[in-house]
C-alpha cells in the first residue's frame, strides 16, 4: 500500500518528470529478482504462446506490484507479480487484478489479455499473472502535447468514452458482484482515511483536513450506486492506439473495486483543478489555445453516455477527491519524515499536501 499511494502520486512539470521516472525499461532490479528458468517452465505448461528462449526486463514505473516485459521469439507478454517478502494483508492483490481484467476483457473492454495466474509462491517466490503487451502511447500528462493541438480534444473523448462504458458494466452480468463491499461507499471511504490521517502523528495536523473530516461525513449526498471503480484513471495508466486516438488498453487495476461510479469519475475529472505540479493537473492552463476539452463539456459527455441529467453535490464529490488524495500525500509526508517512504521523491511530493487540504477545503466552502 505504501509504494501504491507514491504511485498515486506521481507528479510532473516542476516538481518531477513522470515520463522521466516511469517510462521504458531496466535490467530487473536486485531486490525483484527470480529464477527465470522456474518462470521458463511455468510459461512451457501454461502459456503455449510464450515458448522459446526467455527474456526479462523490468518496467521502470510499478513500484507497488513490480511489472516485467517478457520477451520470447517473435511475441511480448506483461508479468506482474507481488513484491517478494512479508507483504500487508490485502494489499498487492495480482489475484483480483487478473480477475477484473479478465472480466472486463469478456466484455469487450479495452484492457489487455490475461494469459494465466500463478498463485504458488515456489515458481518465483510470489504471485503473478501474465497478460498480453499492448502496443502503443502512453501519455505522461493531461495535455497530449506529443498529438497535433486538432486532436487533442478527440483524445479528451476517448478517455471520456471508455470511463463512461466501464461504469455502464451491470457486476452482477460481469461475475464481479462480490468484488468488493456494497452500500455505504462514502461513509466508508471517509472513515478509512479519517483513521489513516489521525493515527499518523508524524507529518501532523493540518486545520483544513481537519475541517474536511467534520463537513464530508455531514455531507454525503442522498442514494447510492455500485459499480466496478478504476480507482486510479488518468491518462499515463492507459495505452493508446498508436496512432488512433482511441484506448487500446486500460492498466493498473491494483485499486479497482465495488464503489461510487462518481466518486471514481470526479477523482478522474480533478485533472482540471490540480496545478501542473500534481499529476500534471490542468488548473490554468489555456484551454483554448491548447485546444482541450473545457471541464463542462467532459461533464457533460459523461453524463449523457452514462444515462444522467447531470451530477448534483459535485462539489462534494471534488472536495472527497481532494481530501483522499491529500490523505494520501500526508501519508507519504509521514513515511518521509520517517525515512521509510519508497520513493526517492517522496519529499517533493509531501511538500503538495497543504496545498490539497487547501483545494479540498475550498470545495467544500464553494458548496
Amino acid at each position: 500500500m505504501v509504494a501504491r499511494q507514491e504511485d498515486q502520486a506521481r507528479g510532473a512539470g516542476e516538481v518531477m518528470n513522470a515520463e522521466e521516472l516511469n517510462a521504458g525499461l531496466s535490467d530487473v532490479r536486485e531486490a525483484h529478482r527470480f529464477d527465470e528458468g522456474a518462470l521458463q517452465a511455468w510459461l512451457r505448461e501454461n502459456v503455449p504462446e510464450a515458448q522459446g528462449p526467455l527474456t526479462v526486463r523490468q518496467f521502470k514505473g510499478g513500484q507497488s506490484n513490480p511489472t516485467f516485459r517478457l520477451d520470447v521469439p517473435g511475441r511480448s507478454f506483461v508479468m506482474r507479480r507481488k513484491p517478494p517478502g512479508v507483504t500487508v494483508p490485502g494489499a498487492h492483490a495480482v489475484d483480483r487484478e487478473a480477475r477484473v481484467i479478465g472480466a472486463l476483457g469478456k466484455q469487450g473492454f479495452p484492457v489487455p489479455r490475461i494469459y494465466g495466474l500463478c498463485t504458488d509462491d515456489a515458481v518465483i517466490g510470489s504471485w503473478f499473472y501474465v497478460m498480453e503487451c499492448v502496443e502503443g502511447r502512453v501519455f505522461w500528462n493531461s495535455r497530449f502535447e506529443t498529438v497535433a493541438a486538432e486532436e487533442r480534444v478527440a483524445y479528451f473523448d476517448a478517455m471520456n468514452a471508455t470511463l463512461a462504458q466501464l461504469h455502464n458494466f451491470d457486476p452482477l452480468a460481469l461475475g464481479l458482484d462480490d468484488f468488493g463491499k456494497k452500500g455505504n461507499y462514502f461513509e466508508r471511504q471517509i472513515a478509512r482515511w479519517s483513521r489513516q490521517y489521525l493515527s499518523d502523528e508524524a507529518a501532523g495536523r493540518d486545520p483544513n483536513m481537519d475541517r474536511l473530516i467534520e463537513w464530508l461525513p455531514a455531507n454525503i449526498p442522498a442514494g447510492d450506486e455500485s459499480r466496478i471503480v478504476h480507482g486510479d484513471y488518468r491518462a499515463d495508466n492507459m495505452v493508446f492506439h498508436p496512432t488512433e486516438p482511441r484506448v487500446a488498453a486500460v492498466l493498473d487495476w491494483e485499486l479497482s473495486t465495488l464503489g461510487h461510479p462518481l466518486a471514481d469519475f470526479v477523482n478522474h475529472l480533478m485533472m482540471y483543478r490540480l496545478p501542473p505540479t500534481i499529476l500534471s493537473g490542468l488548473r490554468g492552463a489555456d484551454f483554448a489555445a491548447l485546444k482541450l476539452m473545457p471541464e463542462e463539456e467532459y461533464i457533460a459527455a459523461y453524463c449523457r453516455r452514462t444515462g444522467r441529467e447531470g451530477i448534483g453535490h459535485i462539489g462534494f464529490y471534488r472536495a472527497f477527491a481532494l481530501f483522499r488524495l491529500a490523505a494520501i500525500y500526508h501519508g507519504i509526508k509521514a513515511r518521509a519524515l520517517r525515512g521509510t517512504a519508497a520513493s526517492a521523491h517522496a519529499e517533493e511530493l509531501a511538500a503538495q499536501y497543504p496545498l490539497l487540504a487547501q483545494l479540498g477545503w475550498s470545495e467544500a466552502e464553494a458548496v
